[in-house]
């Protein structure tokens, strides 16, 4: 081991001086290759985004700045062409999944045309005009009015275009601002459409567009479709103007979804006894289905509504029923030997042992009725809360699957007990007003009108009936009432409608009935839209942003 010599001075150790290089650093080609994964993962990401934009329409799309009618048409054909492109692909899917159901019943040689035609057939044809149509005029209509007729700016119209899920905070505290010039928190999209409504349209434009493209897309359709079409888009313009007017001037009706649901009850009830021709044959079939009674039972009533006088085939084919009992069975042929004299006598009413053939007292009906009832809806409306839970909410249905599962159950539950109770209550006014008949009609007691006593077996009596058997609406959940009455309110329009023509109290609309019903719909549902969405139903709203957007 060597050792310094001595007088050499020690040279201290100098720190390495770090500087930017002069030359080109390149990266390892492994961390390269990453790069460029990343930059091409990006790209396939952002078309993923752009090709689900044609599809489905983000939310917050502003509106579009449109400058002349040439950039409105190309708007209008763009956005027209989009919307006939998805309601073709949606009915096709509908189509194709009701072909699959069906798929077993068809010989094996005809699947292949069942399939090309539930795909390419004529139904999906018009659903696509029908739409196509219709976004395209509205759109080159509402975006060409402002060119065509400038308006000045205005202020104060309140639109708050979509879900307050993305505030912005507007004033910073409540007490900068006094209380009659706060404004609502809107989202930057929402302020920025409520800027566009303010400055370029005017209430009317929306109304006018919306009328003309209604009118027109739906003579598309079948006319058989139209009629449904139409109801719809009337009751939803109903239900907006609605919302909007009791918003705007404070007025609130308690439970008026029961008292609509209850209205529209009594019109088609009365309808279904009375006048079953108001009715559609399908909804006729299922009121009857429902109602567990047989249908000759139901066809005496209507046939002694109408001339006082029934079938006697229709009580020879209750006689045949297996579950007839014996006392019912006599005071049935009673009435049939009655009814076949000279002259005949039909009676002021149906016997009660016609309605309910197996049960011989009347008091033994209700509970009975309300089981059966229960027993035959309980499966339809556990697919109706059952199905779309797990399809559309599969997420949360997940996260926790025995609360939702618990919900849909009791849901069921209580709409099933809702119809049951209906028709239980139902059943049991008819046989109560039939002893409240006998009763009035051999007491001599106090003396009542005659025209008071004849109402208890009158037609009209059958409407109260629907009265009391639609209070059954306050057993089904609070937010379910809403969907309810607006499910039976096209029906009892229709049958009203229906009922005063007969009467000569409107005029007749001819060929073109649903067209101008389907333009007063639009016209209101396209204003509330574009001026007050919030007021429209959440599904309603939705559906017109996918299809038309802002503007």
């Amino acid at each position: 081991m060597t050792s310094p010599e001595p007088g050499s001075r020690a040279v201290p150790h100098k720190a390495a001086i770090s500087r930017t290089p002069s030359y080109i650093q390149f990266a390892p080609r492994r961390a390269m290759a990453s790069f460029e994964n990343l930059v091409a993962l990006a790209n396939h990401q952002e078309r993923l985004r752009e090709a689900r934009r044609i599809v489905w329409r983000e939310r917050g799309e502003p509106a579009v700045e449109l400058e002349d009618l040439w950039e409105c048409m190309e708007h209008a054909g763009r956005g027209g062409l989009r919307a006939a492109a998805i309601a073709f692909a949606l009915r096709a899917s509908v189509n194709l999944v009701l072909a699959t159901i069906r798929m077993g019943k068809v010989p094996k040689n005809m699947r292949l045309s069942l399939i090309q035609h539930a795909i390419f057939g004529k139904d999906s044809f018009r659903f696509a005009a029908m739409l196509g149509s219709f976004v395209t005029v509205y759109k080159a209509t509402l975006n060409a009015l402002p060119i065509l007729l400038p308006v000045s700016e205005r202020a104060g119209l309140p639109s708050p275009f979509e879900d307050g899920d993305e505030d912005i905070e507007a004033p910073l505290t409540p007490f900068e601002v006094p209380l009659p010039a706060r404004q609502p928190r809107l989202s930057l999209s929402a302020q920025a459409h409520q800027v566009w409504v303010r400055k370029k349209t005017r209430r009317w434009h929306s109304m006018f567009a919306g009328a003309l493209a209604g009118g027109l897309a739906v003579m598309f359709e079948k006319r058989s479709r139209r009629v449904v079409i139409a109801q719809q888009l009337f009751v939803r313009g109903l239900q907006g103007s609605y919302n909007a007017f009791t918003s705007k001037h404070g007025f609130h009706l308690p439970n008026g979804e029961v008292l609509m649901f209850c209205l529209c009850s009594t019109q088609i009830v009365y309808g279904l006894f009375a006048r079953p021709e108001t009715l559609p044959r399908s909804y006729t079939a299922w009121l009857t289905t429902a109602s567990g009674a047989p249908s000759n039972a139901i066809k005496m009533v209507q046939d002694m509504n109408k001339t006082g006088t029934f079938d006697v085939q229709d009580i020879n084919t209750i006689l045949s029923r297996k579950d007839i009992i014996p006392p019912n069975q006599v005071t049935l042929l009673a009435r049939r030997a009655l009814a076949a004299n000279s002259p005949p006598d039909f009676g002021p009413y149906p016997p009660c042992s016609a309605v309910h053939p197996w049960v011989e007292s009347c008091t033994h009906v209700p509970l009975p009725r309300f089981v059966t009832v229960f027993k035959w809806a309980f499966p339809i409306y556990g697919a109706l809360h059952f199905v779309p839970m797990i399809l559309f909410k599969r997420h949360a249905f997940f996260k926790d699957p025995l609360h939702k599962l618990g919900r849909a159950g009791w849901a069921t539950i209580r709409s099933s007990a809702f119809l049951a109770t209906f028709i239980a209550t139902f059943q049991t006014w008819v046989c109560f007003k039939h002893y409240l008949y006998r009763m009035l009609s051999s007491q001599t007691l106090v003396k009542l009108p005659q025209k008071f006593i004849d109402f208890f077996v009158s037609k009209y009596s059958y409407g109260l009936g629907g009265l009391f058997g639609a209070l059954s609406l306050f057993v089904e959940e609070k937010r379910r009432r809403g969907e309810l009455a607006m499910y039976v309110l096209p029906k009892g329009m229709e049958s009203a409608w229906l009922t005063a023509r007969g009467k000569g109290w409107v005029f007749q609309t001819g060929q073109f009935g649903e067209m101008i019903l389907t333009a007063i719909g639009m016209s209101m549902v396209m204003s509330i839209y574009q001026n007050d969405p919030q007021h429209l139903s959440g599904l309603v709203r939705r559906m017109l942003y996918q299809f038309i957007g802002p503007n």
